[in-house]
C-alpha cells in the first residue's frame, strides 16, 4: 500500500523536491508519478531524440512530391513525444518490478516507490498497463511496417532489466531498447527501412552506451557489493578511452547514416558540435565525482537537441 508523507518528494534522492510534478499532482499520486520518472524527464527525451533524428532525416530524404507535408512532421514529432513519455514510464516501471530486491540494496534506489512501500507491486503492474495501452494508441498512427516495428521492439525491452545479472554489458540492451526509435522515424515516413536508419540505430546505440556508462559510475560501489554488472565496473579505471570508442564509433555511425540520407549542410553543423560536446565530456571525467558523473549524463540532452536542430534546419533550408 502507497503511504503519503509530507517528504515523500524529498526521499527520492536524485529527484529534485521541487519538481513540477509535486506542485501538479495530488499526493496520491506522486508514488506512481516516480515510478515513471516523470520528475525526471531526462529518460524520455534521451529516449525521443533517436526518435526525432530519424523523422528529421527521412522528411529530409524523402524524394521531390513524396516529402511529407509540415502538419505531418509536426504530428508525427507528437506522437513520438506522447510514445516516448508514456513507454519510458512503462519501461521504468517494469524495471522496478524486476529490480524490487536490487534496488533495496542500492543508497540511491532505496527510496524509489516499490522499494520504499510507498507503491504496491499490484498498483505498478496496473499502472505498466495503462502507460503501454497509451503507447499502443500512439503506436497504431502509424502505418503498418512501423507497428509490427514497434510491437519487436518489446522483446529488447523485456530482456534489458535482466541484463545486469547475465553480462557486463547491460548498457548494450539499453541501447537496443532505448535507440529504437533512430528506425521507427523513418519507418513512419517511408514504410520500409533502408541503410541510413540502421546506421543511424548503431550510431544510437553507442551513444546511449557511452552515456550510461557515465551515469553508471555513481553506482559502482554498491553494484560491486551486490554484485550487479555493468560497463562501468568492467572498464574500470579505464573509462575515458572506453568512451571515446563508443563515441567515436556514435560519431562515425551517424556520419554514415547522414551520407547514406544525402543529409543538408545544417546536418553536419549539429554532427560537429556534437562531437565539441562528447569530447568535452570525456575531457572533464571524473569517474570518482558522482554528481560530475549526473551532470554529464543529463548534459547528453543538450547533445541530442543540437544534433536534432541540426537535421531541422537541413530539412527546412
Amino acid at each position: 500500500m502507497m503511504t503519503n508523507t509530507p517528504n515523500d518528494a524529498a526521499r527520492v534522492a536524485d529527484a529534485p523536491s521541487d519538481n513540477f510534478v509535486y506542485r501538479v499532482l495530488p499526493r496520491s499520486l506522486w508514488g506512481y508519478s516516480q515510478l515513471a520518472r516523470w520528475d525526471r524527464p531526462i529518460g524520455w527525451q534521451l529516449l525521443l531524440w533517436p526518435c526525432f533524428w530519424s523523422i528529421a532525416l527521412a522528411a529530409d530524404a524523402a524524394p521531390d512530391g513524396l516529402e511529407p507535408s509540415a502538419g505531418t512532421i509536426i504530428f508525427y514529432l507528437f506522437l513520438m513525444f506522447v510514445g516516448s513519455v508514456a513507454m519510458r514510464g512503462a519501461g521504468c516501471a517494469y524495471n522496478d518490478l524486476v529490480d524490487h530486491d536490487i534496488d533495496m540494496e542500492v543508497a540511491r534506489t532505496r527510496s524509489r516507490p516499490l522499494p520504499s512501500g510507498r507503491v504496491s507491486r499490484f498498483g505498478a503492474k496496473v499502472f505498466i498497463v495503462l502507460q503501454a495501452l497509451v503507447g499502443l494508441l500512439v503506436l497504431i498512427q502509424f502505418n503498418t511496417f512501423s507497428i509490427a516495428l514497434g510491437i519487436a521492439s518489446l522483446a529488447v525491452v523485456a530482456i534489458y532489466p535482466f541484463a545486469k545479472r547475465f553480462t557486463d554489458w547491460p548498457q548494450f540492451f539499453l541501447g537496443l531498447a532505448f535507440s529504437w526509435g533512430a528506425l521507427m522515424g523513418w519507418a513512419a515516413i517511408f514504410g520500409s527501412l533502408s541503410w541510413a536508419p540502421v546506421f543511424l540505430y548503431i550510431g544510437a546505440v553507442a551513444w546511449t552506451i557511452g552515456y550510461d556508462t557515465i551515469y553508471a559510475y555513481q553506482d559502482i560501489e554498491d553494484d560491486e557489493l551486490i554484485g550487479v554488472r555493468s560497463t562501468a565496473r568492467l572498464f574500470g579505471d579505464n573509462a575515458k578511452p572506453c568512451i571515446l570508442g563508443l563515441y567515436g564509433v556514435t560519431v562515425f555511425f551517424l556520419l554514415f547514416a547522414f551520407i547514406a540520407a544525402g543529409a543538408g549542410f545544417f546536418a553536419y553543423v549539429g554532427l560537429m558540435a556534437m562531437v565539441v560536446m562528447l569530447g568535452w565530456q570525456i575531457l572533464i571525467l571524473d569517474i570518482r565525482n558522482p554528481a560530475q558523473c549526473r551532470d554529464l549524463f543529463l548534459s547528453n540532452n543538450r547533445v541530442g537537441a543540437i544534433l536534432f536542430a541540426g537535421l531541422l534546419l537541413s530539412l527546412i533550408f
